[in-house]
């Protein structure tokens, strides 16, 4: 008797004690996370007018007034993204998202993106503190009056130094720093590469971002205009997914183009008078440097010019959701030398230095960019030099066109290895500070009158006699070739008066060059010595016809081994063997079609609710579809490439015109809208519908007017 008591004292102890930690777990997080100042109240005059497309047009009094309007139209369409990219400016991403978020956190903590903002938002110039303290306003105004839709608690009010940090954080990821950061996770530095963490704060495939540009002087137009073409490839959901949306203010704001959640205005497209769109470069703008260490009293010390450093150390808790309310607190160490955020592994500790670090000029650039009216006050906001990498590919009612190879090149002094690891210990090696304006490279007006750029080396963009020169080495600008690259400058420089229609053509062309990489890789594959497996799709790809159209039996089979093909030549990895990566493609098609020869539009799909529509192109084609999810029936579902897509134009007395597609809608998140997927058929069909850039232009075409 007494036994059975003491068990179930014993028992109940227990159950109190699983109590008192589940309450511990559901309330830690929000007691301990600090709420944000809100920003200065203010009232806002805006007007949305939605599109027959959904696409929003923001009509605001002042610039402050038009971004509260862009803000609170955004969470209409995607408040569910826009909730985890602000929870990441906190460091809560983790809360949200589990250990995926966590790693998302970390990487916040370690770049010390919430230092740069306290030390530096406030010398921000006025305007431009203004503007981002509207777009938070809008973002707050709708979590407010809608707070069932609040996934977080403590998240709002947000204020301008949220979404600064947003910025902050996010940029060097376009260039590859989760790359350095996945080979220092390992035990061996670079240029030994592990896979990148599942989450960055760009996505899950930063390392394959990509984009083709496109621009068309009067010159080698058919009909004497200028053109320019957007088409950026991005993942279709997320963080860095495209936003549609065209804005005005009273001040003479008037752009029309596409954003990312968080983004508080359009980060390209085009004014009345000029336009751009970008395309993610690759230099070597990240320094890697070994310490040399030793345990002294003030905790690790790293030497530098013969003198004892303390390595700086910051504890910080990252919050993982594990089920329900229930969010677990990890601990985890952040450290910092003079040359940058510390990572320690078996092999040492490593500070890493990158271009555009522990600054936020990125944020006014944007902003300076969109508002300029000429050639002259585009690039004089260009030397604002905040954005830390990505090419730039303009155009404007005069004519002129130009491939900006845009990096923040970091001080270098020859002698050194940058490419690998250097020594950290000397100043040798250290240079602070950024190249000056004037050696970033430029082609302006090539006398071929057209460029291009699908994320190849900048020396292939404008054909035979319109090239760039080399660059000094020390700027480590890339050399790598993509298929698209070389395939856009073999059709552009075939065609000596491009029209409209050939532009187009040019744009949606699923070919793969001989003269590629791919090409290369194709003829191993026919060279290879296959066996009695693999021989059957051997002789299907030497039927191939070099299309990924969805006209020919060896599409499907081409696609998959191209994406092998281009995921270690895109990433600077070594080669699949040829046969092998024939035999995975064999074998998926054989299982789930009972052949190695289905239609391409039967394998390759874009899917969004109950929309499930056949695809043509493929990876690292000029139609690119580069990366997929495999549904449980085999087939692909398209999540990454061919995105948000503007043809822009300004005819002979400098007029603009464009057109745009998505491939889903202006409402991704939102099943219930009629906008969840409403251009997908458009897009799957190579359509665009018009851009009502013009206030007069949209009359006839609202779909509704508000005031948010």
């Amino acid at each position: 008797m007494l036994g059975g008591i003491m068990l179930r004292k014993g028992l109940y102890g227990l159950l109190a004690l699983a109590a008192l930690i589940a309450v511990l777990l559901a309330t830690w997080e929000p007691l301990l996370a600090e709420s944000a100042a809100p920003p200065p109240a203010r009232k806002y005059d805006s007007v949305i007018a939605r599109d027959r497309f959904g696409v929003p047009h923001i009509f605001g009094r002042t610039d402050p007034d038009t971004a509260y309007g862009i803000g609170y139209a955004h969470a209409e369409d995607d408040f569910d993204t826009l909730q985890e990219v602000l929870a990441m400016t906190r460091g809560r991403l983790g809360a949200i998202s589990g250990q995926e978020g966590a790693k998302t956190d970390y990487v916040v903590h370690l770049l010390g993106a919430r230092a740069t903002i306290d030390r530096d938002y406030m010398a921000q110039p006025a305007d431009v503190r203004a503007l981002l303290d509207g777009y938070a306003s809008g973002l707050n105004a709708y979590a407010r009056r809608h707070p069932g839709e609040v996934k977080l608690a403590k998240l709002f009010p947000v204020n301008g130094q949220d979404v600064a940090t947003g910025f902050v954080v996010r940029s060097p990821f376009f260039f590859g720093l989760d790359g350095v950061l996945a080979s220092l996770v390992g035990d061996k530095p670079l240029p030994v590469e592990r896979a990148a963490p599942a989450t960055t704060p760009v996505g899950p495939d930063a390392r394959e971002n990509g984009s083709n540009a496109f621009a068309v002087a009067p010159k080698r137009s058919a009909d004497g205009w200028t053109r320019l073409v957007s088409n950026s490839h991005q993942p279709w959901r997320g963080g860095v997914a495209w936003y549609e949306l065209v804005v005005h203010s009273g001040t003479g704001w008037n752009f029309a183009g596409a954003t990312f959640p968080g983004a508080p205005y359009p980060l390209l497209g085009h004014n009345e008078t000029l336009g751009w769109t970008n395309t993610v470069n690759r230099p070597d703008l990240i320094d890697l440097y070994k310490l040399v260490t030793a345990k002294g009293d003030g905790g690790d010390r790293y030497r530098y010019d013969g003198q004892w450093r303390t390595i700086e150390r910051r504890r910080v808790w990252l919050p993982v959701r594990i089920w329900g309310p229930f969010v677990l607190p990890v601990p985890r160490t952040v450290a910092r030398a003079m040359q940058g955020p510390v990572i320690e592994n078996k092999a040492g500790a490593f500070a890493i230095r990158y271009a555009g670090a522990d600054q936020l000029r990125m944020v006014e650039q944007y902003y300076r960019l969109t508002r300029a009216r000429d050639w002259a006050q585009w690039d004089g906001a260009m030397q604002l030099q905040g954005i830390p990498a990505t090419n730039f590919v303009y155009a404007d009612r005069t004519g002129r066109i130009a491939l900006v190879y845009n990096a923040m090149f970091p001080n270098r002094r020859t002698g050194a290895n940058y490419a690998g690891v250097l020594p950290g210990d000397s100043s040798l090696f250290f240079s602070p500070g950024t190249l000056a304006w004037d050696a970033v490279p430029k082609n302006v007006d090539p006398a071929s009158g057209f460029l291009q750029n699908a994320n190849n080396s900048p020396y292939l963009a404008a054909g035979a006699g319109s090239e760039l020169p080399e660059q000094p080495p020390l700027l480590g600008v890339e050399r790598d070739t993509t298929n698209r690259g070389t395939r856009a400058v073999e059709l552009l420089s075939a065609d000596r008066s491009i029209s409209q229609a050939e532009l187009e053509a040019i744009k949606y062309d699923s070919a793969v060059s001989k003269a590629s990489w791919a090409g290369d890789w194709f003829a191993e594959i026919e060279a290879a010595r296959h066996d009695e497996t693999t021989s059957p799709g051997q002789v299907l790809l030497r039927q191939w016809d070099w299309n990924f159209d969805g006209r020919g039996p060896a599409d499907a089979l081409a696609l998959m081994v191209m994406r092998t093909g281009n995921a270690w030549h895109y990433r600077r990895q070594a080669r699949t063997p040829p046969v092998e990566a024939l035999r995975d493609a064999m074998e998926h098609l054989q299982k789930h079609f009972g052949r190695i020869d289905p239609p391409l539009g039967d394998v390759l799909r874009l899917r969004q609710g109950k929309v499930d529509l056949p695809l043509d192109g493929g990876p690292d084609v000029l139609r690119a579809m580069p990366l997929w999810d495999v549904g449980k029936d085999g087939r692909l579902a398209v999540k990454h490439g061919d995105s948000f897509l503007m043809f822009m134009a300004w005819d002979r007395q400098g007029r603009v015109r464009s057109r745009s597609i998505q491939p889903f809608g202006a409402a991704t998140t939102r099943p219930g809208s009629p906008h969840y997927a409403d251009q997908a058929a458009l897009f799957v069909r190579k359509q665009t519908k018009p851009v009502w850039f013009s206030p007069a232009a949209l009359r006839g075409n609202v779909e509704r007017v508000y005031r948010p």
